[in-house]
């Protein structure tokens, strides 16, 4: 455990203070994956609550300014490079023709078969709603 010693003022306790290192350790301890904050917590002999807000912390600093357990991050560190894999498709394919809509209406002996474009198939459904009020 890497935290500065209990500061002792007579009978009274006071509180543990934790160096950045350990914060950090703790937080990155908390990203990964599987692991709960309470679990954390419990392991680095520190409340829940206080890691809670540590990561909180961690969330809201800029980017520049992460302190990672193992070194410290500055302005002036390095990104990492992004690489650009080019990555070969196959041709697209036409699409596929879509069939015309087509509705047949029987009343009696009659039969009225009305065809519609696929495309135009909202203007489709505001013709049925229309006719069959």
């Amino acid at each position: 455990m890497n935290t500065i010693p209990d500061q002792q003022a007579g009978p009274r306790q006071r509180r543990r203070v934790h160096s950045d290192a350990f914060k950090a350790g703790a937080v990155a301890a908390c990203v990964q994956p599987g692991m709960s904050m309470a679990a954390v917590a419990m392991a680095h002999g520190i409340n829940a609550n206080l890691l809670r807000r540590w990561v909180h912390e961690a969330e809201m600093k800029p980017r520049s300014d992460v302190v990672r357990a193992d070194v410290v991050v500055g302005a002036a560190a390095r990104e990492p490079k992004t690489v650009f894999v080019p990555v070969s498709l196959p041709p697209s394919a036409p699409p596929a023709q879509v069939p015309d809509i087509r509705i047949e209406l029987r009343r009696g002996p009659t039969t009225v078969t009305v065809t519609w474009p696929a495309g135009a198939a909202s203007d489709c459904a505001v013709w049925m709603r229309e006719l069959l009020r």
